[in-house]
């Protein structure tokens, strides 16, 4: 949603949203509609994950940046935000992501880790894409490695895979055993 940083004498006091902006009377100032501010910021000391989870919380494309002692410094938009993650290995090097899903309590991020490093893979990123009460489902880039046997580990440690990968053989040949078995079965 479109937001306006709103400023007093220099000093921020909040955002409105571009819709609100729009249905109020034209002869009134802002300060008349205070009651719609919302008052989310960043701080110029944060990182950029923080600052994204803004962004996210807030459902803004702009968040105003404050330093320490609440001096108004500017704004952030969300295009700054995704092009410095754009910019970060976890997209910008080439690689392969694989979904991995598995039970709350039996996943570790340091299992995953050793799953691919042990099959001379190097993670470039990892990060919990879904979870509930039950399973979690991690998100993984890898550059290096043989693709295959990083899935195929990941399957002896009872690892759901939830991607599709054109080197996964044993999928690959179960849909050649499945294709073979129905060209039998139809003779």
């Amino acid at each position: 949603m479109h937001k306006n940083t709103v400023l007093e004498e220099n000093v921020y006091i909040g955002c409105i949203t571009l819709d609100d902006i729009e249905t109020f009377e034209k002869d009134k100032k802002v300060s008349d509609y205070k009651y719609t501010l919302e008052g989310f910021f960043a701080r110029n000391s944060m990182i950029w994950l923080d600052v994204l989870e803004v962004f996210a919380k807030n459902h803004t494309n702009i968040v105003p940046v404050l330093d320490e002692s609440n001096n108004y410094l500017g704004y952030y938009e969300l295009e700054d935000i995704i092009k410095f993650f754009h910019e970060t290995p976890f997209l910008k090097e080439p690689g392969g992501i694989i979904v991995v899903e598995k039970p709350v309590l039996d996943y570790s991020m340091s299992q995953i880790a050793q799953i691919v490093e042990s099959n001379n893979g190097k993670l470039l990123g990892l990060f919990i894409s879904e979870s509930d009460v039950e399973k979690v489902q991690v998100t993984i880039k890898i550059s290096l490695g043989a693709m295959n046997d990083i899935i195929q580990t990941f399957r002896r440690y009872n690892y759901e895979i939830l991607s599709e990968h054109h080197e996964d053989l044993y999928i690959n040949n179960l849909k050649e055993r499945s294709d073979y078995l129905d060209k039998y079965l139809n003779i």
